[in-house]
C-alpha cells in the first residue's frame, strides 16, 4: 500500500514543487501540495501552519519546507500524524528521496543575441569569419560588424557575402547612412540604427533597421520614427538606448518602459556594452539583471560586445541568462534553482559537510591516502593517521609527510590550491575534480548539449584565399 505526503509550500514555490516532484516520480508514493498563502515559504511558522491547515487530505506524513522553523513534535500531535523538515532548496529534494532529478530543459530562449565584431574594418575577411565562428559558437544568432568612423571599410561587401554564404544572419552597425545604404544591398539582415532623419536608407533597401532616438535620450523622435516605420508597412527594431551609469542608465531603463507600454507589440532591442563594458565588474552578474529586465519587458534583441578582458565570455553569459530566464518566466518562478551556469564565482551550497560530520568520516579511514574536504572551518585532510585543519594550504604541508615523494606533494599542492580557492570564495569543492566556473569556462561538448537549439550545427569556415 502506497503512503500519501502532503507537501506545504508558498505562493512563489507552488508551481516549481509541482514540477519536481512530477519528474521525480516518487514509487510507491502518491502527494499533493498545499499552498499556505504567504508568498514565501520560509515565512511560514508552526503557528501558521497549525491554524490555516484544516485538512491534511489523509495525508500519511506531511513535510514542510527546510528553512520553516517551528516545533515539528507540537505540529505532529496536533495533526495525529508526523510532520517533517523537507531540504532547504527545491532542487535538493530528488536527492531527499534517494532520486535524481530531472534538469530544467533549456534548450529554449525568446531573445537573439547580435554579438559586434567592433573592429571589422581593421580585419581580414578571414579574420572576420573566424571570430564569427567563435561567437556563434558561444551563443550568438547575427554577427553584427562594426564600422569605425572615418575608417574605410572596402571589403564591407565582401564580408557581408562570405558570411550569409557561411549561414550566419548579419548586422552593420555604423554612423554612416551610406555605409548602412551599401550594406543594405549587398545582402545584410539588420541595420544599426537609423534616426527619424536617415530612415531614407530604410525605403531604399530589404534589410531590417534598428531605429534609435535622436537626439539619444529623446523617447518623441523615436516615437516620430517607429510612425514612419509603420506607415510604410516595413518591419524594425526600436531601441530606446541604454546609457552607462551615472550617464543616464536610470533614465534608460525609464524609457525601454515607458516604450513597452506604449507599444506592446513593437520588437525592442537594447544595446547591453554601454553597462557591461564600462562597469569594471564581474559581467556574469550584470547579464543575469539585465535579462531578468529583458525578460520581464518583453525585449527580444540584445547586442553584445567581448571587447574589454573582463567581458571576454559576456556573449556566453548572456546565452545562458536568456534560456535561465525564460524557463523561469514559463515556470511562473524565481530564476533560482534552475542551473547553475551563471553563478561562477559562488555557490549555492558550498560546504555540504560540516566540521563534525567530516571529523565522523575520518575517524572510519584505515589507510594511508590523504582524503581532502572543505567545510566553513576551513580546509580539512586527513588519513588513518589524523586529521588536519587550517584555511591556509602551507600550514598543513608539514602535517602530509611527502617531502621525499615530488609527484605526491605535487597532487596534493594542486588540489589543496583548489580547496583554498573553494574555501575562500564559497565554492562546492570535490577531490579530483576541477573546480566549476559556470558559464565562465568552456564545457566539454557533451555537456552542452541541451543548450544547443535544435536543428543547429557548428558551421565549417569558408576559405576566401584573402
Amino acid at each position: 500500500m502506497s503512503e500519501h505526503i502532503l507537501f506545504l509550500t508558498g505562493q512563489l514555490a507552488e508551481r516549481p514543487l509541482k514540477r519536481i516532484l512530477t519528474e521525480m516520480a516518487l514509487p510507491d508514493r502518491t502527494w499533493s501540495v498545499r499552498q499556505m498563502g504567504v508568498k514565501v515559504a520560509a515565512l511560514m511558522t508552526a503557528e501558521m501552519i497549525q491554524r490555516r491547515l484544516t485538512d491534511t487530505e489523509g495525508a500519511d506524513w506531511i513535510m514542510i519546507p527546510g528553512r520553516c522553523r517551528g516545533d515539528l513534535d507540537t505540529l505532529t500531535q496536533h495533526f495525529g500524524v508526523p510532520v517533517r523538515r523537507g531540504p532547504e532548496e527545491l532542487m535538493d529534494l530528488p536527492q531527499y528521496f534517494g532520486l535524481e532529478g530531472k534538469p530544467a530543459d533549456l534548450g529554449k530562449y525568446d531573445v537573439r543575441i547580435f554579438a559586434e565584431i567592433v573592429d571589422a574594418p581593421r580585419l581580414s575577411v578571414d579574420e572576420i569569419l573566424e571570430r564569427a565562428e567563435r561567437f556563434a559558437a558561444e551563443g550568438a544568432d547575427v554577427i553584427d560588424l562594426g564600422c569605425l568612423p572615418d575608417t574605410p571599410f572596402p571589403h564591407l561587401e565582401q564580408s557581408i557575402e562570405y558570411l550569409k554564404e557561411a549561414g550566419y544572419r548579419v548586422s552593420v552597425d555604423s554612423m554612416s547612412p551610406e555605409d548602412l545604404l551599401v550594406a543594405g544591398r549587398a545582402g545584410a539582415d539588420f541595420l544599426l540604427s537609423l534616426n527619424e532623419h536617415s530612415l531614407w536608407v530604410a525605403e531604399e533597401v530589404d534589410a531590417v533597421p534598428v531605429i534609435i532616438p535622436h537626439p539619444q535620450n529623446d523617447l518623441a523622435s523615436l516615437e516620430r520614427a517607429i510612425a514612419r516605420m509603420e506607415a510604410l508597412g516595413k518591419p524594425y527594431l526600436a531601441d530606446p538606448i541604454l546609457d552607462p551609469i551615472h550617464f543616464g542608465f536610470a533614465d534608460s531603463i525609464v524609457r525601454y518602459h515607458s516604450l513597452r507600454r506604449s507599444h506592446p507589440e513593437v520588437e525592442i532591442l537594447m544595446g547591453v556594452g554601454n553597462l557591461t563594458e564600462l562597469t569594471e565588474a564581474d559581467t556574469v552578474g550584470i547579464n543575469a539583471i539585465l535579462m531578468g529586465l529583458i525578460s520581464e519587458l518583453g525585449i527580444t534583441n540584445i547586442l553584445t560586445t567581448q571587447v574589454s578582458p573582463h567581458c571576454r565570455t559576456a556573449i556566453r553569459e548572456a546565452d545562458r541568462a536568456r534560456r535561465v530566464m525564460y524557463w523561469a518566466r514559463q515556470e511562473n518562478s524565481l530564476p533560482k534553482q534552475i542551473d547553475g551556469g551563471l553563478t561562477g564565482l559562488h555557490e549555492r551550497n558550498p560546504f555540504p559537510y560540516s566540521e563534525t560530520e567530516i571529523r565522523e568520516l575520518a575517524s572510519e579511514i584505515r589507510d594511508p591516502n590523504f582524503r581532502i574536504q572543505v567545510s566553513t572551518l576551513g580546509i580539512h585532510v586527513y588519513n588513518r593517521d589524523g586529521l588536519h585543519t587550517h584555511s591556509d594550504p602551507f600550514a598543513l604541508y608539514p602535517h602530509l609527510g611527502v617531502d621525499a615523494d615530488g609527484s605526491h606533494a605535487f597532487y596534493l599542492g594542486v588540489e589543496l590550491a583548489r580547496a583554498e580557492i573553494a574555501h575562500q570564495l564559497g565554492k562546492r569543492y570535490v577531490q579530483d575534480r576541477p573546480l566549476a566556473w559556470g558559464c565562465l569556462i568552456d564545457r566539454p561538448e557533451e555537456d552542452m548539449s541541451r543548450y544547443q537549439a535544435p536543428g543547429t550545427t557548428k558551421r565549417k569556415k569558408k576559405p576566401t584565399g584573402g
